[in-house]
């Protein structure tokens, strides 16, 4: 399974980072793709936009507007369904490359576990030049309740 592209520009000053996308992100080729995973309202909610009720690619543009990129820690991966306890023989994004290239980046939130583990690992000592977020998984197979979720997420709403 192939993941999807980077969605960054150089002004990204927020990266948000998952581990890899689900089986209807993959079908619909949009992050977060699946309609009960509840990224785009944790993200609208923190940061005061309506990206729920709004269409994917007005959700990208919104999200450029405000210095916020997208991508995964996995490239490329095998796997049976979408849980990330399923992935298997798991190929590295080029976290280190994709930063180098973002002057404006501040601050880095890992959507889950797996995807904090993995990607701490990858960026290895550059992590300490950004603010570092482990935040609870989106998804709906992890079964914080919302509001615990959104709690954790306020982090993100930080000034430079």
């Amino acid at each position: 399974m192939q993941g999807l592209t980077p969605l960054v520009a150089s002004d990204t000053r927020l990266l948000m980072l998952g581990s890899f996308p689900g089986v209807a992100s993959l079908q619909a080729q949009a992050y977060y793709g699946h309609p009960r995973n509840q990224f785009w309202r944790l993200l609208g909610e923190v940061f005061g936009l309506a990206l729920e009720p709004a269409d994917y690619p007005t959700r990208l543009v919104l999200l450029k507007a405000h210095g916020i990129g997208l991508w995964d820690v996995i490239t490329e991966t095998h796997r049976e369904g979408s849980l990330d306890s399923s992935i298997r023989a798991p190929r590295a994004s080029d976290l280190a490359g994709l930063v180098a290239g973002l002057p404006a980046l501040r601050a880095i939130g890992f959507n889950g576990g797996t995807a904090h583990r993995l990607g701490l690992r990858q960026l290895g000592p550059l992590a300490v030049n950004y603010r570092i977020l482990a935040l609870p998984s989106s998804s709906p197979a992890y079964t914080l309740p919302y509001a615990d979720k959104l709690a954790a997420w306020r982090a993100l709403a930080f000034q430079d």
